[in-house]
């Protein structure tokens, strides 16, 4: 096996999920009703096409779930970007996101810096198919390795996202995370998302997306309201918000999704999307 088709097949369990939300992703910007613009996602699922062969059918249905999960991180770090340009932004097993190159676009004259912290497999393909930045720095490691933190320059502010992380740890390793970050890094913020609470209890083994793909357990979920109770419990965290679902297209995404999403006696039992202040 050469070492192209060994990184390739590297490419296991959770990280393999990266190839799963590019394709859903880069799927919704291609189309003429898109509703992300993210030709970089385009770029790099066409390039694990031709470079390594990807087939991509057996994640399944490309719907715009990974792309509206994208708009609400977009959103909440292009406010702090506002508050502070200079940010660093900090991703926590960004796989194959490419949220720079969306945020560069949005935020004129961008001054923010980038770390982006993956497993080996993930950071070498990064290196390979995706552009260069001299404001981009990739670390290999887990991102329960806290020696990243050590690499953060905390000056100008950190905004901190684990878009697509903390369900797929164990509760004592999340749990963990959030406390670091909160200890670690006052005044920044974090954004994170987690499934309903009830999906770890009826789909212990993970969910069958296609005879050939199953997505992998999803041992760790809270609801926005117990969240919220963690503030006072955790030293450092002093706010969470509940970040609304974006609209998407169609009358179901752009209207009655978003409209559950913010009915309160469905807010213990589906997803969340988080914000969190540190103080």
């Amino acid at each position: 096996m050469n070492d192209r088709n060994t990184e390739s097949a590297a490419l296991t369990g959770v990280s393999e999920t990266a190839l799963m939300t590019l394709n859903g992703r880069a799927h919704q910007a291609g189309l003429s009703d898109a509703i992300i613009d993210d030709p970089m996602a385009i770029r790099l699922r066409d390039a694990f096409t031709t470079t390594y062969g990807v087939d991509y059918d057996k994640f399944g249905r490309r719907g715009q779930e990974m792309a509206l999960r994208s708009l609400a991180v977009d959103k909440c770090t292009i406010e702090y970007l506002r508050a502070h340009p200079k940010a660093t932004i900090v991703a926590l097993a960004e796989g194959f996101q490419t949220s720079f190159w969306r945020l560069d676009k949005a935020v004129p004259g961008g001054q923010f810096r980038w770390i982006s912290v993956d497993l080996p497999p993930v950071i070498a393909l990064r290196d390979e198919l995706l552009p260069a930045s001299e404001r981009i720095t990739n670390i290999g490691q887990s991102a329960l390795d806290y020696s990243w933190m050590d690499r953060v320059d905390v000056r100008d502010g950190v905004f901190i996202t684990a878009e697509g992380l903390l369900m797929y740890l164990q509760p004592d390793e999340a749990m963990d995370l959030i406390r670091q970050c909160a200890k670690r890094f006052p005044g920044g913020q974090m954004f994170f998302d987690l499934p309903p609470t009830i999906l770890k209890k009826v789909a212990p083994k993970g969910i069958r997306a296609t005879k050939s793909y199953r997505v992998p357990p999803m041992p760790f979920s809270l609801s926005i309201n117990q969240l919220r109770a963690l503030v006072g419990r955790v030293p450092g965290l002093k706010a969470v918000h509940d970040v609304a679902m974006p609209a998407g297209r169609g009358f179901a995404f752009k209207t009655v999704f978003p409209a559950f999403w913010q009915f309160g006696p469905m807010k213990p039992f589906r997803g969340v999307y988080a914000l969190l202040d540190f103080g």
